[in-house]
């Protein structure tokens, strides 16, 4: 899908799962570590298994099978708590597209998945080119869940933190925040999926 639609953003932050939120906030906080050193934004999704992220990149010629690709290693993956999808693209809003790096993301069978994204701005070129992100988080909108149909499948000897995932890379921690803001009235999700090795 190349375009996310979002009616009727709600004005107030709804409430969802912890974990999801902590996902979100962490894979926003790798997407921005990517940009601010200079690198392109590869889409990713990133599965909480117990205390661990694990992460996989899902480079395409397109966005539908970009997000093809990420929809299919969350629907196959076991034992994931929470999931988050986190790619570079932009918010339409009343004053034009605003340029931001998205997470949306859900719970196992949850009916829906939840977005949110931090905006960014670039200026300059070759040496002199800056990417300068915004330090809040915005939350977006509701988003489709790839998780709506998947159960956390535990061992009878398993406890919440004893989670497996299936062919994903192991990706380290990155830091954690709390802050969120409310997102732009009628928001469209879009994105600007490229594929890092083609010339």
């Amino acid at each position: 899908m190349a375009d996310r639609t979002i009616e009727q953003v709600p004005a107030d932050v709804p409430a969802f799962e912890g974990i999801l939120e902590a996902v979100l906030l962490q894979t926003l906080e790798i997407g921005r570590e990517s940009l601010e050193s200079g690198e392109e934004l590869v889409p990713f999704t990133a599965l909480a298994v117990g205390d661990t992220l694990f992460t996989e990149t899902h480079p395409a010629d397109d966005s539908e099978a970009c997000f093809a690709a990420a929809q299919h290693t969350v629907q196959n993956a076991r034992g994931a708590s929470a999931y988050a999808f986190c790619y570079d693209g932009y918010v339409d809003t009343d004053e034009g597209e605003l340029d931001a790096i998205i997470a949306e993301g859900g719970v196992p069978g949850s009916s829906e998945g939840h977005a949110i994204g931090y905006l960014y701005t670039t200026e300059g070129e070759g040496e002199d080119f800056r990417v300068k992100i915004d330090g809040t988080p915005l939350y977006i909108g509701q988003a489709p869940n790839f998780m709506e149909f998947t159960l956390v499948v535990m061992d009878d000897d398993e406890d919440d933190s004893d989670y497996r995932a299936d062919d994903v890379d192991e990706a380290d921690d990155g830091p954690e925040e709390d802050d969120r803001a409310d997102g732009p009235d009628d928001a469209a999700i879009g994105s600007r999926l490229i594929n890092p090795y083609s010339n």
